[in-house]
């Protein structure tokens, strides 16, 4: 057990009121949780409304009953990643937050009790592992498990296309499969690539280095080189994959939201066996030519009812970068929808 709450009785009307207290088992992991200055502790006071504070390996939770549960779901969460080796950085505990807010919404019949822990998905190699931010997130790395064609949609800093890279990383890592392939359109849906100097991956590196940030996050640098040089990392540009059929292989297509119809169909009829194939997108980010139909919202309404293909949907919750890249998504969405 990572620690043991208690609950302690508080004065007579204040039935909404709690008062939690957690005491973990080792002081080293426990000052590693709160972070220097207690400031793990501070975001996550200023992010649920509660009142924090720490005696040695011990912690009091204070505030209104739904926030200190919330609260002791994120620490406990938080504490078993600093078991397992992990730095707590903010993004950590920010995501923590919300999947225990989420939790609240997964409830467990037929007491309707809350769920006591947060159980999140995680993917893992040899240099690092990530764990789920957001339900959402949370969805999305189940969904690459048991499925065979996943799409991501939503807005950028949401983790889909990372997430994606570092599943693919992990199968490859474990030999489940023999390739990574990731291809994107590049600079247009036509994807005129011939004016560009260099070499065909000179040519399209600078549209695919969020793919290549996510590579070299999850596996040594030398690894990820060997890798292109040798094809088991390739480079296909979406117009260079017709005809082809990819077999044990995890194949990435992003910024989706800008192929054509005709290119997403050819693209999706090219999956083989032992091959999982993941698509990520952001529909309100078309840079196609007026009048021209995305080949991702027309695969979205097509493929919906189709049994074996999961879409996971983020929002603006789910974006884990800088909190103002969240503010920017959400007034784009209202202006959108004005």
């Amino acid at each position: 057990m990572t620690a043991s709450t208690e609950l302690k009785n508080l004065p007579s009307g204040a039935s909404d009121m709690a008062h939690i207290v957690l005491t973990f088992d080792n002081n080293k992991l426990a000052s590693a949780l709160y972070g220097p200055f207690d400031e793990n502790l501070a975001r996550i006071e200023q992010k649920l409304g509660v009142d924090i504070r720490s005696k040695g390996n011990q912690l009091s939770v204070r505030g209104d009953s739904a926030a200190a549960a919330q609260a002791r779901r994120a620490l406990d969460y938080l504490y078993e990643m600093v078991q397992s080796g992990a730095e707590i950085a903010a993004s950590d505990v920010d995501g923590a937050v919300r999947l225990a807010i989420a939790a609240d919404d997964q409830l467990v019949l037929p007491t309707m009790e809350g769920k006591g822990r947060i159980a999140a998905a995680q993917i893992s190699t040899r240099k690092r592992t990530v764990h789920a931010r957001s339900a959402n997130q949370d969805a999305y790395m189940r969904a690459l498990e048991r499925s065979e064609l996943v799409f991501g949609i939503g807005p950028a800093g949401t983790g889909k296309t990372f997430l994606a890279v570092a599943y693919a990383a992990m199968l490859l890592e474990r030999g489940a499969v023999d390739r990574i392939i990731l291809s994107r359109p590049a600079v247009e849906a036509g994807e005129r690539l011939g004016f560009l100097p260099g070499d065909m991956r000179e040519k399209v590196d600078p549209y695919l280095r969020p793919l290549y940030d996510a590579l070299y996050d999850m596996m040594p640098a030398d690894k990820v080189e060997r890798a292109l040089t040798a094809d088991v990392i390739e480079i296909a540009p979406l117009a260079f994959m017709r005809g082809r059929t990819l077999a044990n292989s995890v194949v990435i297509l992003d910024e989706a939201q800008n192929t054509t119809p005709m290119q997403m169909k050819m693209f999706l009829t090219r999956l083989g066996e032992n091959a999982r194939m993941i698509v990520t997108g952001d529909p309100s980010q078309i840079d196609l030519p007026p009048n021209t139909r995305s080949g991702l919202v027309e695969a979205l309404e097509v493929l919906a009812d189709v049994p074996g293909i999961v879409t996971v949907r983020f929002d603006e919750k789910d974006v884990v970068r800088h909190p103002l890249v969240a503010a920017i998504v959400k007034a784009y969405d209202r202006k959108a929808q004005g």
